[in-house]
């Protein structure tokens, strides 16, 4: 017997219709969360025993990560977002809020423990700023400075004292002569000696600087400033710069890191963080991850399913859904070997 083409091409026809009428319905009115929350939970079903080294190819995950920091952080799409929220950090929020309402002060307080314990880190940190002559002239000029200060204080309130002003009037210009008023003739002094002298100025620094961190009264001070910053509400920086001043800060911030991004030793850390998120998380199925992270399975699918409507509406209404559908279905209807059944 000799199959009817035309037949079979309407039969085709017909099913393709009805398929796509199904799937349509599928993905419209109340059965729409109920389709995507039951594929989630198919999905994270299927994958139950699955580690995530086993699904996840490394290579793979450091090109994607790689390609978006070459692309993403200079793209307009990027550069539109960062002036949104710098708008948004200036402006402030909306509503009437207490910054002490934003954090405990118990948190504060084991905060600067941590940071004050870092002490040590801190003063390797200063200690090579010793090598850069220019650090330690800013470094000598600033403690001439503060040296002068207490020159000028001295004798105002020496001057008070009969006969004792007209001393410290002598000591003082004897004085301003290696310190000079602007550090001038302090500089000139110093010649050829400028770096040891320097090198000495900042280590000096460095150990005011070091000892005053180290001080229990820092540590009082500092929670006694939070204390204050506490009780004021939280507001945008319009009070402390200008527009123009925040986002010239903002594009300067932007520039360097849409340029660190793109740079080899960026690279070079992603593939080492993609390495050791796989050590240490990749024996986890992906339940079980959730459950490290705190989510909750049946909250994240609850939160995909009443996510998915609003995307799966624009596509049906603009009838681009139908028609994708219909797509990837037609190709199945009109091969040979559907064909030759319906035949």
């Amino acid at each position: 017997m000799t199959a009817d083409p035309s037949r079979a091409e309407s039969l085709a026809e017909r099913l393709l219709d009805a398929q796509v009428a199904y799937h349509l319905a599928q993905l419209s009115g109340d059965a729409l969360p109920e389709t995507v929350a039951g594929l989630v939970e198919d999905l994270l079903a299927a994958y139950a025993d699955q580690p995530i080294e086993d699904l996840v190819d490394r290579d793979a995950v450091v090109g994607v990560v790689t390609r978006l920091l070459e692309t993403v952080p200079g793209s307009a799409a990027l550069g539109a977002v960062v002036e949104v929220l710098t708008e948004v950090a200036y402006d402030g929020p909306s509503g009437e809020h207490l910054i002490g309402d934003l954090v405990d002060r118990e948190q504060v307080e084991a905060l600067l423990d941590r940071l004050i314990a870092l002490a040590p880190v801190l003063d390797a940190g200063l200690d090579r700023l010793t090598a850069s002559p220019l650090v330690g002239t800013v470094a000598s000029r600033f403690m001439g400075r503060i040296v002068g200060e207490v020159l000028q204080a001295n004798k105002a309130v020496a001057g008070r004292v009969p006969g004792l002003g007209s001393l410290m009037s002598f000591g003082t210009n004897a004085a301003s002569k290696v310190m000079g008023a602007a550090d001038k003739q302090f500089e000139g002094l110093i010649g050829d000696t400028v770096g040891r002298g320097g090198a000495y100025a900042v280590g000096r620094l460095n150990r005011i600087l070091v000892e005053t961190v180290r001080d229990p009264t820092t540590r009082e001070a500092a929670l006694q400033v939070w204390d204050l910053a506490a009780d004021e509400p939280v507001s945008g920086l319009s009070r402390a710069v200008t527009r123009e001043q925040l986002a010239g800060v903002v594009d300067a911030l932007h520039d360097l890191v849409v340029t660190a991004a793109a740079s080899e030793p960026v690279a070079g850390l992603v593939e080492a963080a993609v390495d050791a998120l796989l050590e240490r998380l990749g024996g986890y199925t992906p339940a079980e991850l959730l459950d490290e992270l705190g989510v909750e399975r049946a909250d994240l699918v609850a939160d995909v399913a009443r996510a998915a409507p609003y995307a799966v509406d624009a596509l049906r209404e603009s009838g681009d859904l139908e028609r994708m559908i219909r797509a990837r279905l037609a190709q199945f209807y009109d091969s040979a070997e559907v064909r030759s059944l319906l035949g």
